[in-house]
This record gives C-alpha cells, sequence and structure tokens, in this order.
C-alpha cells in the first residue's frame, strides 16, 4: 500500500480552558540534532495543547577549512 500523505499539522484541537476546539498556531521550541521540537498553543488564551516532533536529516555542523597563509602572501606580494 502506497503512502498518500507525507505529514499533518493540526489547525484546531481542543482547548480544556475554552471548553471548544480552537485554531492553534505552531511555536517551535527546540531545535535537535534529530529534528525540530514544536509546541501547539491556543490562538484565543495561549494554553499549550500539544506538542509534536519534526524529524528531518541529521544536521551536520559546518567546519571552517582553514585558509592557507601562503595564498595571502602571495597576493600581497608585488
Amino acid at each position: 500500500m502506497s503512502q498518500q500523505f507525507g505529514s499533518f499539522t493540526a489547525s484546531e484541537l481542543y482547548c480544556p480552558k475554552c471548553r471548544a476546539a480552537q485554531p492553534v498556531r505552531e511555536r517551535l521550541l527546540l531545535v535537535l540534532p534529530t529534528g525540530e521540537l514544536h509546541e501547539f498553543l491556543c490562538t484565543r488564551c495561549g494554553e499549550s495543547l500539544g506538542k509534536r516532533t519534526v524529524t528531518g536529516p541529521a544536521l551536520t555542523p559546518a567546519v571552517p577549512t582553514p585558509k592557507s597563509t601562503r595564498a595571502k602572501r602571495r597576493l600581497l606580494a608585488p
């Protein structure tokens, strides 16, 4: 069976404080090596209604390459 949907994002969730389904906004909490942690907040009262982790490819830290001092000297020499 083929996959029909890639991922879902909630547009409304039940808020126990408002006692009704309310639109939500998603806020990024943490960026982890394994993915990102997001939180869903009620747009009416600001109550936290849930969390989700979005996984993706592992991020590798960028390592700066050391620049040669000889190249700089060649550029400065007449």
